[in-house]
């Protein structure tokens, strides 16, 4: 396993042998089993794999979010190396964003709703990393997981529109036993908010068999999801939301697909999650 920050020799390692095909799998490193599912997945559909390890900091709206991500670097690399990862790019922020830096990519409409309403500027942090590793790299594929879905949404977007020569593919939640979707953040939770989160996703399961069973008002099934998380005393509901799954505006009736999606709370630990449901394979 090659390990480098060097972009001329990520760069010379990608395009080594003609024609091999590259899985790309960008992260901000502090790995959990979510993140290697990304990298089984890759490693099914390509030649090869490079993992990128770079906590990104223009895409952080809060300070203290930036300051207080996890890292584990020696942990990181280990896991990769028992993963049979090929490559794997640890870039420094002064090489990716120097002095006088001053170009962003933005994606105007769908960053209007849901994280991006939440966090003003985050997706054109997201979006113009995303860019600058899609370009250093060029990967034949990009791996990322449905707990962003709003994320995958926009990328998917950027990559449509820029006529990026890439596929990206979206790999289901990885959760633990009890529900919670796996999250670097989940290790800043206190012991009692850490019991309290699987809430999140118990109350999502549950919005999705009420409309299973056929409820259709978007309203109702926010209300009983708001009910249902104000029972949990560290809980603190930033918004619920019931969206079409690719314009991301929200649904007042719900007649084929829709994303419900939340993102609470719980001291200072903001998590998100989300699940998909389609009426048209009842």
């Amino acid at each position: 396993m090659l390990v480098s920050e060097n972009i001329s020799e990520i760069r010379k390692r990608r395009w080594l042998k003609n024609g091999e095909t590259w899985g790309l799998v960008p992260t901000m490193g502090f790995l959990h089993k979510g993140h290697l599912s990304l990298v089984r997945q890759a490693q099914q559909e390509n030649d090869a794999v490079c993992v990128s390890i770079f906590v990104n900091p223009i895409q952080f709206n809060r300070k203290q979010d930036f300051d207080t991500y996890p890292v584990d670097m020696k942990k990181d690399l280990a896991l990769l190396e028992k993963e049979g990862v090929d490559l794997v790019w640890t870039p420094k922020a002064d090489q990716l964003y120097p002095r006088n830096f001053q170009t962003y990519v933005d994606v105007t409409q769908i960053t209007q709703f849901l994280e991006g309403a939440a966090r003003p500027g985050h997706f054109r942090g997201v979006t113009t990393i995303v860019a600058i590793l899609f370009n250093v790299f060029q990967p034949t594929r990009a791996y990322f997981g449905q707990k962003d879905a709003q994320q995958v949404a926009v990328i998917r977007r950027m990559v449509e529109d820029l006529l990026f020569n890439l596929t990206i593919k979206t790999c289901p939640t990885m959760r633990e036993a009890d529900g919670l979707a796996m999250s670097s953040r989940n290790t800043n939770l206190t012991e009692d908010a850490r019991e309290q989160a699987p809430v999140l996703y118990q109350t999502l399961a549950e919005a999705r068999r009420l409309m299973e069973e056929g409820e259709e008002s978007a309203v109702k099934i926010k209300q009983f999801m708001q009910e249902k998380i104000e029972q949990t005393s560290l809980a603190l509901i930033d918004y619920i939301s019931v969206a079409d799954p690719v314009t991301l505006q929200e649904l007042e009736t719900i007649q084929g697909e829709a994303l419900i999606s939340l993102a609470v709370f719980f001291g200072e630990v903001r998590l998100i999650d989300n699940v998909v449901f389609s009426r048209n394979t009842q």
